[in-house]
């Protein structure tokens, strides 16, 4: 699990059992119940507002450098949304060291919990009040909390006590230089503009740090004009089998449409809004050979799920409905139910 995290650079998780998928369609052989465990038991992996200050999940060891990076920065970020919750600085530093010491006296507690404790060491959060998972996020922006065990509700716990004593960090300027190295690694060939839009850190730090690195680097050309992938990373591209199509089964959210500044190389702009209708929502997606060519549901009942295809235009090609077949029967087997295909008239 945390290898496969490790070398996405992290995965979107605001959606738990999208992020779970994310995984399955970057390994072989993990389940569903393996991410949670991972998370869990062994926690080799811990979720952790860091690239656009989003929800991701990512490996345990890399959770204090991508706090150190991150921090500071959606900190700052954050503060205007938390006077707007009626939170003056005071009151969130108040907030804080309250959760933080109702988590080293009770353990891990979720959300309503906490709330109940805010608000008997009289800080201003109403029942029901956005101000409450915004402190929490300020706090594990801090380093000081994270997310913890997972019952009917998200549990968040000190850092400290789930993932262990904290280890030397790099410089923040060495810390910049690894992220471009895993993004490139990730999502390579791409632009500084693309890392600054997939990390949501500033231009001008992220182009200091392809500097830094450009003796790593390597320029391609591309449709959409010069990139960069990292030398060593060039040998890895390519599937093994050309004459079989790659069909792959994306998940909500998936980091794969998110790492770029633009995603016209994957999605083309006339079917842009069935993937991205707004609102922040971008929908489960079917990749063939790299290009989205439908959307995708599931919906489960009784023991069994079946997986509504939605193409946007006529899904022809010898192999490709074999592929769609076999990725339906993997989603079944990640989820460990029976996974049944139905692909909609375009």
């Amino acid at each position: 699990m945390a290898k496969v995290v490790r070398s996405t650079a992290g995965l979107q998780a605001q959606d738990a059992a999208a992020a779970a998928l994310s995984v399955r369609v970057r390994s072989s052989g993990l389940r569903a119940v393996d991410v949670e465990r991972a998370r869990v038991e062994a926690r080799s992996v811990v979720a952790m507002w860091c690239m656009r200050g989003t929800l991701h999940l990512v490996a345990a060891e890399d959770h204090g450098w991508l706090t150190a990076l991150f921090g500071p920065v959606f900190i700052a970020a954050g503060s205007r949304r938390l006077a707007q919750l009626g939170l003056t600085p005071d009151a969130t530093a108040r907030g804080v060291r309250t959760i933080v010491g109702a988590l080293a006296e009770h353990g891990p507690l979720a959300r309503r919990a906490l709330a109940e404790q805010l608000r008997a060491g009289g800080i201003p959060v109403e029942p029901g009040s956005q101000a409450v998972i915004h402190l929490i996020r300020r706090a594990a922006l801090e380093g000081t909390v994270c997310l913890g065990p997972r019952d009917r509700d998200q549990a968040y716990a000190l850092t400290a006590d789930w993932l262990g004593a904290p280890v030397d960090q790099p410089a923040p300027e060495a810390a910049l230089d690894e992220l471009a190295r895993r993004h490139l690694a990730a999502f390579g060939p791409v632009t500084p503009e693309d890392l600054a839009a997939w990390s949501g850190l500033p231009l001008r730090g992220v182009r200091e740090a392809w500097t830094r690195i450009a003796g790593e680097l390597e320029e391609v050309e591309t449709p959409e004009g010069p990139a960069w992938t990292r030398a060593a990373d060039l040998r890895r591209h390519g599937r093994a089998n050309h004459d079989e199509p790659a069909v792959r089964l994306l998940p909500a959210f998936d980091t794969f449409l998110l790492g770029y500044r633009s995603r016209a190389h994957v999605v083309a702009p006339a079917h842009a809004r069935r993937v991205h209708p707004g609102g922040g929502i971008l929908r489960p997606t079917v990749l063939l050979d790299g290009r989205a060519v439908a959307t995708w549901a599931a919906r489960t009942r009784a023991g069994s799920t079946r997986v509504a295809v939605a193409p946007f235009t006529a899904l022809r090609g010898r192999g490709v409905k074999a592929g769609l077949a076999e990725e339906v029967g993997d989603v079944g087997r990640f989820l460990e139910t029976t996974a049944t295909l139905a692909v909609e008239a375009p």
